[in-house]
């Protein structure tokens, strides 16, 4: 059955997932969402046999239902390659009572990998597919991980260009180095004075300028997204969730049904959202636990049903969670404002406006499969350090949170499911945090000399994507204001 593309914000005529890909953003700032989640139409026992790219398969034809079979296991496997470390893409690790779903195996060792690496050859089917002429302009915001993987994914593929917008001062020096030293004649690199929020509402207004539109087409060129706001960075993601499930199901861990939860560090919603769009599916999955650093407001949301961004901005250890607007959540509301378009619409404008807005009680009732936790920057290097002693696996920063919040739920709960936490970094893109967390003695060495003593404590090479910017030329050196990112784009354009 087709599944077509709507926007959470008006009931405009739905898009196909090609043109949905394409355009990133609906015309009217919503965000696109399939009109029905489609249910999994092989068993959990046929999945247990196969590779990540066939479940891939399984998985995204159900979305994308205007690919045909050749094109998409095309994009399947140029995506799912040699680039990633280990062959069974996203390996489980077992480590003090969870399962760590590892998805830091590729290029830019960040989950990010695992859909950015197929974006871009479902970007460029999709261009061929609708006879686009235009050159496509990806246009992100990144709070650190999403920028070097949409990079790495679209250097120097034809028919684009790419733009990634970063907070000056609020990204690991490791994150900052791979972005700023990426290489492709279609590669910018731009450091904005302000953090992650400041960024992507800049994005955000530049996607919703008519004028510049047009001013773009004129000259042959149209913006997309490879920020978790399109629908084909969300899509893949859906994938690894039913991997693992599948997994742990062959591993004999899990029998026929039974349920198991899922932990997610997440700042802008899309990872914890594409668990969700697996549960609905038909994955037996219970409790979705949503993990947030410091910058709470996502905990805050799920104990009092109102979102509100008005409260200090807090720079942590895991940058990449320091959102205070969860752009992907919208996709959630939309879901249980019963699909009314225009109640959506009217809380993101309270949001846009007034920094907040409340849901109503029945709205409430539906986010039962949800559980918000938290933890504090103490207590993610209390679980990191502890994890290294007890069972000698070393995780990083944002799987920290994930972990230590997962540890306070279970506490509250005494539920101990079968339990899948969402492991979205490799410790070695935030080694001094790491470190520290383990020993304070660290913290006066050097950025690369701690990568070496974590290869030594952690026992688990160095990765390429690390190993490859300690000398790497710094090619991308602008840095604007968060009210210049028009002009910096248009320059880059030659407008």
């Amino acid at each position: 059955m087709e599944v077509l593309y709507k926007s959470t914000r008006s009931h405009t005529t739905p898009v196909t997932a090609s043109q949905a890909i394409l355009k990133g953003l609906a015309e009217d700032g919503g965000l696109f969402v399939p009109d029905h989640i489609p249910a999994l139409e092989v068993s959990m026992k046929e999945l247990s046999g196969m590779t990540y790219q066939e479940v891939a398969y399984e998985v995204m034809k159900l979305y994308l239902t205007d690919f045909t079979e050749e094109e998409l296991k095309g994009c399947i496997n140029k995506a799912y390659d040699k680039k990633f470390d280990t062959e069974v893409i996203a390996p489980l690790a077992y480590a003090d009572g969870a399962y760590y779903l590892e998805l830091f195996h590729g290029a830019t060792i960040a989950f990010k990998d695992m859909a950015l690496s197929i974006l871009p050859h479902l970007m460029t089917c999709s261009a061929k597919k609708n006879q686009v002429k235009n050159e496509i302009v990806i246009l992100t915001a990144t709070s650190g991980d999403t920028g070097k993987a949409a990079l790495a994914g679209f250097a120097d593929v034809e028919g684009t260009k790419i733009i990634v917008f970063y907070p000056k001062n609020g990204v690991s020096p490791v994150q900052e180095k791979q972005m700023v030293t990426q290489k492709g004649k279609n590669t910018h690199v731009v450091g904005i004075h302000g953090n992650f929020d400041d960024a992507q509402t800049g994005v955000k207004k530049l996607f919703g300028d008519t004028e510049l539109a047009k001013e773009m087409d004129a000259k042959g060129y149209q913006f997309s997204s490879a920020n978790s706001i399109n629908i084909g960075r969300l899509v893949p993601q859906i994938v690894y969730y039913v991997y693992a499930y599948a997994t742990l199901y062959g591993q004999g861990k899990l029998t026929d049904g039974q349920k198991m939860n899922v932990v997610v560090p997440t700042g802008n919603f899309g990872n914890i959202l594409a668990a969700y769009y697996a549960k609905n599916m038909g994955v037996p999955i219970d409790k979705l636990i949503c993990a947030s650093n410091d910058n709470k407001v996502l905990f805050d949301f799920f104990q009092t049903g109102t979102y509100d961004r008005n409260r200090e901005f807090i720079l942590t250890s895991s940058p990449s969670m320091d959102i205070l607007i969860s752009s992907n959540l919208e996709r959630l509301i939309y879901k249980i404002a019963g699909e009314d378009a225009e109640k959506n619409a009217a809380l993101m404008a309270s949001l846009s406006q007034n920094g907040k807005y409340e849901i109503d009680a029945t709205m409430k009732e539906k986010l039962a499969d949800f559980r918000g936790g938290y933890a504090t920057e103490a207590e993610c290097f209390a679980k990191i350090k502890s994890l290294y002693e007890d069972c000698g696996y070393v995780i990083d920063t944002h799987t920290g949170v994930a972990a230590a919040a997962y540890d306070k739920y279970v506490k509250e709960t005494g539920d101990d499911k079968v339990t899948v936490i969402a492991s979205t970094a490799s410790p070695y893109k935030f080694a001094r945090s790491v470190m520290d967390a383990i020993d304070s003695k660290y913290d006066k060495l050097s950025d690369f000399a701690l990568i070496d003593e974590l290869c030594k404590v952690s026992g688990v090479d160095i990765p390429q994507a690390i190993e490859e910017i300690r000398s790497a030329e710094v090619l991308h050196k602008t840095v604007c204001e968060k009210d210049e990112m028009k002009d910096v784009v248009k320059n880059f354009l030659g407008m």
